[in-house]
Parts: C-alpha cells; sequence; structure tokens
C-alpha cells in the first residue's frame, strides 16, 4: 500500500492565539471551539466576522499583554483590535511566506 505524504511546500493554517508577536498571514476559517466561554459558538463566529476576520483578510499580531501574552493586539486589513488569546484560538491563518 503507498505511504501518503504531504508535499513539503504546503503551508499549514494554525489558530492565531497560538501564532507570536510578528505573526503575518491571512484568515482561513473561523472555528469556534464548543465551550470556549460562555457565549455561543455562533455568537462568537458573528462577533469575529463582523470585527473583520472574514476568510482572506490580512492580520498581523502587532502587540502582546506584558502578563501572560494576553491580551494581543491584532491589524485585520486597516483596523486595530484587540482579541483574547482564547477568541484568537477560533481564527485559523496561515503565515504569509518570507519575502
Amino acid at each position: 500500500m503507498p505511504e501518503s505524504r504531504q508535499p513539503v511546500n504546503v503551508r499549514s493554517s494554525q489558530p492565531l492565539g497560538q501564532a507570536p508577536c510578528g505573526f503575518r498571514g491571512r484568515v482561513d476559517a473561523i472555528e469556534v471551539p464548543v465551550a470556549t466561554t460562555g457565549l455561543p459558538a455562533w455568537e462568537i463566529e458573528s462577533r469575529l466576522i463582523e470585527l473583520g476576520f472574514v476568510e482572506g483578510a490580512h492580520v498581523e499580531i502587532l502587540h502582546e499583554g506584558a502578563f501572560g501574552r494576553d491580551p494581543i493586539a491584532v491589524r485585520v486589513n486597516h483596523a486595530t483590535i484587540a482579541l483574547r488569546r482564547r477568541e484568537a484560538m477560533a481564527i485559523f491563518a496561515t503565515a504569509d511566506r518570507p519575502a
């Protein structure tokens, strides 16, 4: 049986909440885990979309909080937004290729 291998040049999507300061990329999807906060998943997803976290939007992590690296300042397209890392875990993004 042939072994399935993933091509080396495929860039993988990661939660924005795990990305380091200085990360630049594009939003791939919003996937809210169940029991993230007291709010229903559809409401969190709706709020993130209203803030501009839509598929293809350019994102950049500008700053991290001093204590526990929380909250983070994220530039989405041309707006700067503060998010808790637990909220940012619902946003999946692929890093831009290095210049």
